[in-house]
């Protein structure tokens, strides 16, 4: 098994444990060893799944200003905890690769490993959500279809893009690329950085 199919594998699991309570609140049991690899995608994919579920509870046009308010706290953690944990997961890529030697010409791509199997996490919640939306037994013909015809895409790009996860890691792996991290320097969260937040000191 590749190691995006086995990401793949993870995420459709994860996706279908959080929907066994649909709870933003529910505690995440993780079902793998601590430190590995497999526990951090799991980690990662909870994360994305719960964040999914909060910006649809956030839309509600008749949400209480208060609870809005303390929803998108929630949000703003989230989307740090779901950074950090991408960061975590290129440090093992980092890792693993260590003692790959360059080849001359090897070129960068555009995103990190980990980055690419951010967008696998989302995808693993589009599809589920998409195909949710092809069983519904109170929507026309017309919603089915549609819905099936982008429930199509979804599955069409997940393919394509485990592929590209695959060739990049093998690239990687002979020396044909390298990988370069870039931490993500939010400054919105840093009081040291945010006008509003220095502001206030």
């Amino acid at each position: 098994m590749t190691f995006a199919v086995k990401c793949n594998e993870i995420f459709d699991q994860t996706v279908k444990l959080y929907h066994v309570t649909d709870d933003v609140d529910a505690v995440f049991n993780n079902p793998f060893e601590a430190e590995t690899i497999e526990n951090r995608l799991a980690r990662k994919c909870w994360i994305d799944a719960v964040q999914w579920h909060y910006e649809d509870i956030i839309r509600d046009e008749h949400i209480d200003p208060v609870e809005a308010l303390a929803l998108k706290r929630r949000i703003d953690r989230s989307n740090q905890d779901r950074t950090d944990l991408v960061e975590e997961i290129d440090t093992y890529f980092r890792q693993q690769y260590a003692a790959v030697e360059v080849l001359p010409g090897a070129t960068i791509n555009t995103e990190s490993p980990a980055w690419a199997i951010d967008r696998l996490s989302i995808l693993a919640l589009k599809i589920w959500h998409m195909r949710e939306q092809t069983q519904r037994t109170d929507a026309d013909a017309a919603h089915i279809a549609k819905c099936q015809a982008k429930l199509d895409v979804l599955l069409e790009q997940r393919v394509d893009l485990t592929t590209a996860i695959d060739q990049l890691l093998d690239d990687i792996a002979a020396g044909r690329k390298y990988m370069k991290v870039y931490r993500q320097m939010k400054m919105y969260n840093d009081p040291d950085t945010n006008p509003v937040l220095y502001g206030k000191k």
